[in-house]
């Protein structure tokens, strides 16, 4: 079986040169009120960080980022800016916004590189906090509250910490090198963490962690069950796979975890992505990579697609083919169990079309395995965790709060964090008052 091709899983935009940034930042107005700012979710200081890297000052550049981000490097690859930062930019409107994103990473990675002295801490003594889940919402939970003076351990399921951050978003998009920079900041405030720890199997449970000492605990755990497509004939065949399965693979085999038989993709297949948000995208771009012949299948129009416009702009760029208004009713297969074409829905009627693989990219829920092992900690008839506006973010069960997708559905990085810091200041918050408590009784 061939191998895959390293290099079509290169970053596709690369790093501003220290010129190019400064250059860059000049460009800024500084406007007395940054509309820029005010299209952040985690509201970056925006005019003062490019200010300073104007000046050259780059270390001062890191520290006013510090102040409201946990992961820069991840946030200036992967949000959707043209929505966001640069969307609201003043030279937007004449289709030449300030490039924030790529500033932005590019000063988390000159921080890297160079080895930045790091902020005074203070003492781990305010309190005990377990994070549940290491992907954005738990990274910066953990980030802020080390930050106050809280002692936090992460418990993450998988053997490499970094969540959606490792395993769902391609290399090219985000190199898992950065990913780990990231989270090995994390670890200089003092986070621990502890991988191969599933919360909710082999007898570790929230009521034994609160057993352990802890004074709160966060559920970051995301959407890690993808929805199916059990009602449509044949969705059981070989060949019909989640888009999920099909990233996971290939950022292991890039790593060198797995065999590239593990890969459920061969080169020239035709491939079939069913979805329009960012995880399709995902998954067609990569499977061009592998050398697919790839067709997004999308049951709205191209200006309903939830996925950044960015993302689908290259992957028309890189061959992949979009049909719209179309759903499949059908998965066709052989003898042999095997997927062999679809039947797909559109506006002129059905057809039959050939096909070997398809990736499902249709959304996903929550795991209910930490909910089943904890009393108390209701659910709605989703099965996203239901929480309070105060302390914010706490759940049905006290001292237990949850944050980013399983709580408000599947959401971008950035969006994951914004509602993860409010949490933060809710578990803050709230441990500060059961030890005042203690303490006057």
């Amino acid at each position: 079986m061939k191998t895959i091709d390293f290099d079509a899983f290169q970053v596709v935009q690369e790093s501003f040169t220290t010129k190019e940034a400064i250059d860059e930042a000049k460009r800024c107005l500084n406007c007395k009120v940054p509309s820029c700012r005010k299209g952040c979710p985690i509201n970056n200081n925006i005019p003062e960080f490019i200010h300073q890297l104007s000046k050259g000052n780059l270390g001062g550049a890191m520290a006013i980022i510090n102040e409201t981000s946990n992961l820069p490097a991840i946030c200036g690859r992967v949000c959707p800016h043209e929505k966001q930062c640069e969307g609201h930019c003043i030279f937007a409107k004449k289709g030449n916004p300030i490039q924030i994103g790529r500033l932005e990473s590019f000063i988390a990675d000159f921080d890297t590189e160079m080895n930045l002295l790091r902020e005074k801490l203070p003492q781990k003594s305010r309190g005990k906090v377990a994070v549940i889940g290491s992907g954005p919402a738990g990274l910066t939970v953990a980030g802020d509250l080390a930050r106050q003076g809280f002692n936090i351990t992460i418990f993450e399921g998988q053997n490499e910490p970094g969540g959606v951050l490792m395993y769902g978003i391609p290399e090219y998009r985000l190199p898992k090198t950065v990913v780990r920079a990231e989270i090995e900041k994390i670890a200089a405030l003092g986070v621990n963490f502890v991988t191969n720890s599933l919360i909710g199997e082999n007898g570790v449970t929230v009521d034994s962690l609160f057993a352990r000492g802890y004074d709160a605990i966060f559920m970051g755990t995301g959407t890690a069950v993808p929805h199916n497509m059990d009602d449509v004939p044949g969705a059981n065949l070989r060949g019909v796979n989640q888009a999920t399965y099909l990233l996971h693979n290939v950022a292991s085999y890039n790593d060198g975890a797995i065999g590239r038989e593990m890969v459920p993709l061969k080169p020239g297949e035709r491939v079939g992505i069913i979805g329009g948000g960012n995880v399709a995208m995902d998954a067609a771009r990569t499977a061009i990579r592998l050398g697919g012949d790839v067709t997004v299948i999308y049951r709205r129009k191209q200006e309903d697609m939830p996925a950044i416009q960015k993302e689908y702009e290259e992957a028309l760029n890189e061959g992949v083919k979009f049909v719209w208004e179309s759903s499949v009713i059908e998965f066709i297969g052989n003898d042999r169990n095997r997927l062999t074409a679809i039947r797909v829905k559109d506006n002129d009627g059905e057809h039959i079309e050939p096909c070997d693989r398809i990736f499902m990219a249709i959304g996903s829920r929550p795991a209910n395995r930490i909910v089943s092992t904890t009393d108390g900690i209701e659910v709605d008839d989703k099965g996203y965790v239901i929480v309070n506006e105060r302390p914010y973010g706490m759940t049905t069960r006290r001292g237990v709060f949850a944050g980013g997708d399983v709580v408000h559905r599947p959401q971008t990085v950035v969006l994951a964090m914004k509602a993860a810091k409010a949490v933060a200041q809710g578990i803050a918050q709230y441990v500060d008052a059961v030890k005042l408590l203690e303490e006057i009784s």
